[in-house]
């Protein structure tokens, strides 16, 4: 999976991961996490998450990153918002409002570039990666975040052989695998989605679980 497949996505809007409203898990449990109200709050592989506005609304600072010029600007426009724009080298920084989104590739992100990070919100970014891009995924994370800012995070299980991928299931048991040696991880919340998502239930998946944690430094 390369930046083509992602731009192809935006490109024929099969959007199937963007939602209209709010994530009912950031709203439940955001609120009880380890954050000041001014914090820096990075949304990594954001698309056009209207996540992002409701995190500015409790008067955050928020950074996303995302591939699609395309999903950077309709954020903006969906939302009423003419932002400033900058060339930074091979990057576009949009900002307005409170959100700041990095047009670009994630995997040439840089500390400088991203800046100060204290809370992290990932809620289609992990499951969005097959299993071999993973760990350099989490890799790329401790790189740009050496100090393990409070991460709420929002995954998939399902039987894996049912159905290709994105979304893709991440197991607790690679999680920890993942993130265990630099996060201590409590499970908040797990909820079978299956009969609210009939576009999986016609791919054949018998089980659907969204899972919700909370990673903080141990």
């Amino acid at each position: 999976m390369d930046r083509e497949f992602w731009l192809e996505r935006w490109r024929s809007r099969r959007l199937g991961w963007h939602r209209e409203e709010v994530n009912p898990h950031l709203a439940d449990f955001w609120p009880h996490m380890p954050v000041a109200a001014d914090a820096r709050v990075f949304v990594p592989l954001c698309g056009k998450s209207v996540d992002m506005k409701w995190l500015a609304h409790r008067g955050h600072r928020v950074v996303g990153v995302e591939i699609s010029d395309s999903a950077c600007r309709e954020f903006f426009h969906e939302n009423g918002l003419e932002p400033r724009v900058d060339r930074l080298g091979t990057w576009i920084r949009y900002a307005a409002a409170g959100v700041t989104i990095l047009c670009g590739d994630f995997f040439e992100l840089d500390r400088d570039l991203l800046g100060p990070v204290d809370a992290v919100f990932d809620r289609a970014s992990l499951i969005a990666l097959p299993p071999q891009m993973r760990p350099d995924y989490t890799a790329k994370l401790r790189e740009l975040l050496p100090s393990a800012p409070p991460m709420l995070l929002v995954t998939l299980e399902y039987h894996q052989h049912q159905m290709n991928g994105p979304p893709f299931a991440v197991w607790e048991d690679e999680l920890d695998r993942l993130l265990g040696a630099h996060y201590a991880t409590e499970h908040l919340r797990d909820w079978d989605v299956l009969e609210d998502s009939p576009r999986f239930k016609e791919q054949g998946l018998t089980e659907l679980h969204e899972k919700v944690f909370r990673l903080t430094r141990p």
